[in-house]
């Protein structure tokens, strides 16, 4: 607890250091903004904070009336005492929580890459169906979406759609979504109403800025080429279609949805630095933990992170066990339920992990 405590104090401190400060800077509009914005990040941790040091202070003064030789007093302290301590447990959960180093990318635009697996049609079926989840998902949160990349099949399907999705905290609530979805459903090509199986794999990468990552001119190849639309017909007579090769990884992105080749090139670049990216953040972890999973597995359909069972209305999360029989309210968007708790099961295990790393320091001492 006493680390926990030295830690609210450094932030109780920064928190009012800011206010001093930006009653010096408010003439710098863009430094009060940055300040402001880190008071606000600070806010809620602060008031818990304060909360928690007076209920200590109510808890110690109880305790110390307990031994005291009025029976009225210590019953009233012992009464005090039994409405403190669970209070104060679940306060301390929730600062333990608060002060959990937070993913530097939660805040960002996410790019999704959703893809057909097994099952041929049906799969880019239900990638179609995938796409819509999400987007009615992003429209339940006033976020935007904007196709960068789509490989269409020719009954409504996707073999492949590449998309953005911007607004805050995109990424926060969107990367739990990462792996191989699966669905059983009779197919609507299927004549004898046999249920299928079929996969799908759904990538989420955090939107980087050419910043956050350099990938030098001499690491890639740039081919152009003319944009064909559904069935092969040609929609452009100019070459605006880019595809992108990483020579390094092998990474290649194709890009065609623009009219012109350099907003084609831009969007491009704009789904490699992400990839790229993810790569540089997976390697870091791998190298802090002895195993990681990884984000989308093969599409094979023994490899699954959510079910979507057709027959009985169901959808299964398998990572956390959690199941929906409202299938047409999950397919409109309704992920709340699933989001929620994989970002509270996440949560659990850094505090978890936080809690082996406190026991080793004190073995250690």
């Amino acid at each position: 607890m006493s680390d926990m405590l030295d830690k609210l104090a450094l932030i109780e401190a920064r928190y009012n250091e800011i206010n001093q400060l930006l009653e010096e800077v408010a003439d710098d509009y863009q430094r009060a903004a940055e300040l402001a914005k880190e008071r606000a990040e600070l806010e809620e941790i602060v008031t818990r904070s304060q909360t928690y040091r007076q209920m200590l202070q109510r808890l110690e003064e109880a305790r110390a009336l307990r031994d005291s030789d009025d029976p009225e007093i210590r019953e009233l302290a012992e009464q005090e005492i039994e409405e403190l301590e669970p209070r104060l447990e679940q306060l301390e959960r929730e600062l333990k929580a608060l002060l959990l180093p937070k993913d530097p990318r939660d805040e960002r635009n996410v790019i999704m890459e959703i893809r057909a697996g097994t099952g041929g049609e049906e799969a880019a079926l239900f990638a179609a169906d995938l796409f819509r989840m999400y987007s009615r998902y992003a429209e339940r949160q006033g976020w935007e979406v904007e196709v960068l990349s789509q490989n269409e099949t020719g009954i409504g399907g996707f073999k492949e759609i590449i998309f953005l999705v911007k607004g805050k905290g995109a990424y926060s609530r969107l990367k739990y979504e990462s792996g191989v979805h699966r669905v059983q459903r009779i197919p609507i090509t299927e004549a004898s109403g046999r249920i299928h199986t079929s996969t799908v794999t759904v990538a989420v990468l955090a939107e980087v800025e050419d910043v956050d990552i350099h990938i030098p001119e001499s690491d890639l190849r740039i081919d152009v080429y003319r944009s064909a639309g559904a069935g092969g017909q040609n929609v452009q007579k100019n070459a605006t279609a880019v595809r992108i090769t990483h020579l390094p990884t092998g990474i290649v992105v194709a890009c065609q949805d623009e009219r012109s080749q350099l907003q084609n090139r831009l969007r491009a670049m704009s789904i490699l630095r992400a990839r790229l990216y993810e790569m540089e953040m997976q390697k870091r972890q791998q190298e802090l933990e002895a195993t990681r999973r990884a984000q989308v597995g093969t599409g094979e359909r023994a490899e699954k992170i959510r079910t979507y069972n057709y027959p009985q209305n169901r959808v299964t999360d398998h990572r956390i066990g959690l199941s929906s029989y409202n299938l047409p309210a999950v397919m409109d968007g309704d992920l709340d339920m699933f989001i929620e708790e994989l970002a509270l099961r996440d949560q659990t295990q850094q505090l978890a992990a936080g809690l082996d790393e406190d026991d080793d320091d004190n073995n250690h001492r």
